[in-house]
């Protein structure tokens, strides 16, 4: 059972390698993350973008390029657009982003012709090893969807879900998080709440269990549920906590990255298949979480 992020990186090594297709990998901290991967037998790459940057950066990181595929291609915009061909032809399973604009390689994955794209927006998850809850959680969305109306968030569960399910959990349990508990016309998040929890008891959002809306405290402690008189099965034991808006889920989880001694992977999700789209201030660590969880994923 996946209970801890160094089950993550444990799993991913009994169920890859898979191959990631890396965008402009001119990039020494990319390099250093995939070589990682590589050496942990948790991934393969193949290497897009300008061939001799490629060189100069991984003689840098000490990378012996002799273990990868590399194909010759100057442009951002076309490297990027040959990487997720890689994915979309089935010769990558992965996508990661490198020394590339985000708005360049989301252009390219939702390429009408070769790209990754589903009915679903893409969304952007994290999984948080938070020491003092008792299981790890999914949060979202704290980097792609400004302010979600309600069949956005829906779609940004099911995405999650995927998440979830590369983790083993059967039936996971969402929390839908807002300022209050209770519903209140003046704050549409917990409008939106309450609507997605009926989606869920209707089937119109299946293989979940929807609570909300919760405050925080709600969500992820049973005893402040307990104490609000909140009897909801997810009530204290979320698996997956979807914020409101990007605000909040981008200081959610800055303040857990920063402010705490959690571990946490990321990836957007939504796509055909997982994206690794890592900053530089993610440390190495979050790196290779990244890439293992999305090795669970691209083996489900």
């Amino acid at each position: 059972m996946i209970k801890c992020i160094d089950d993550v990186i444990t799993y991913a090594k009994q169920r890859g390698p898979k191959t990631l297709a890396v965008a402009c990998a001119q990039d020494d901290d990319v390099l250093k993350a995939v070589e990682t991967a590589r050496q942990s037998q948790i991934a393969e790459a193949i290497l897009v973008g300008d061939a001799a940057q490629i060189a100069e950066k991984a003689k840098l990181v000490g990378v012996d390029l002799a273990n990868y595929q590399i194909i010759d291609i100057k442009d951002m915009a076309e490297a990027a657009l040959k990487a997720v061909e890689l994915v979309s032809s089935g010769q990558a399973d992965m996508l990661m982003k490198g020394l590339v604009d985000t708005a360049i390689i989301l252009k390219a994955v939702l390429n009408k012709e070769i790209g990754l794209r589903t009915g679903n927006p893409l969304s952007h998850i994290a999984l948080f090893d938070v020491p003092k809850y008792h299981k790890m959680f999914v949060l979202t969305d704290a980097a792609m969807n400004i302010a979600p109306d309600l069949e956005t968030k829906k779609q940004i569960i099911e995405n999650a879900l995927l998440v979830t399910r590369a983790l083993d959990i059967e039936m996971p349990k969402v929390g839908v998080l807002c300022a209050k508990e209770k519903v209140n016309p003046k704050m549409p998040a917990t409008e939106d709440a309450a609507g997605l929890v009926k989606l869920n008891q209707t089937g119109q959002l299946a293989n979940c269990l929807v609570g909300g809306p919760f405050a925080l405290d709600n969500a992820i402690s049973k005893e402040a549920a307990k104490l609000k008189k909140i009897d909801h099965p997810a009530a204290g034991d979320c698996d997956i906590l979807l914020c409101p808006d990007i605000e909040a889920g981008n200081i959610f989880y800055k303040a857990l990255s920063f402010l705490t001694d959690a571990r946490n992977a990321g990836a957007i999700v939504g796509a055909k298949a997982p994206i690794v789209l890592t900053s530089r201030a993610d440390s190495d660590d979050v790196k290779l979480n990244s890439i293992a969880l999305a090795v669970l994923m691209a083996a489900k």
